[in-house]
């Protein structure tokens, strides 16, 4: 069978959660430099999501952890990450898959990532729990291509 077309949006996902693991590799090899620091947000429904059962009932959707100060354990693979952070001064293990990401930020160099879901075609997409911004930026454009907006993560 022949294809039709190049699955541009498919392949932009794909390289940007290695992106993010390449970072977050660095990470764990060398520490976080400087002022860097991330809010990862992701589904807490997505299939192979692991976290504490008080976790999961306090954020039954979504998700926005802190890697700053006190992070434990990060390992990173080709499907996610594991990582242990600190709530309420109890250490909770986690697994995150990068299929879960939603927003990947380093506000430290106004750097940000949306991963839009499959059913963002046909409903209105939702502001990302990321730092607050205005939306100057265009809308998106038509036939379901990925946009990646910097703009709203910029002071």
């Amino acid at each position: 069978m022949t294809r039709s077309e190049i699955d541009y949006g498919g392949m932009m996902h794909r390289a940007m959660q290695g992106l993010i693991a390449d970072v977050l590799q660095d990470v764990a090899d060398n520490g976080l430099p400087g002022e860097h620091h991330f809010f990862i947000t992701f589904d807490t429904r997505e299939d192979g999501v692991d976290m504490a059962d008080w976790l999961r009932e306090r954020y039954p959707e979504e998700m926005t952890i802190v890697v700053q100060h006190w992070f434990e354990n990060l390992i990173i693979d080709d499907e996610g990450f594991n990582i242990t952070l600190n709530f309420g001064n109890s250490p909770e293990p986690m697994r995150i898959p990068f299929d879960a990401l939603r927003t990947f930020v380093d506000p430290s160099v106004e750097f940000g990532l949306r991963f839009e879901t499959q059913d963002s075609d046909e409903e209105e997409l939702e502001e990302t729990d990321g730092p607050e911004h205005e939306d100057d930026g265009p809308d998106d454009p038509p036939g379901g291509g990925e946009v990646v907006q910097l703009d709203r993560w910029r002071k």
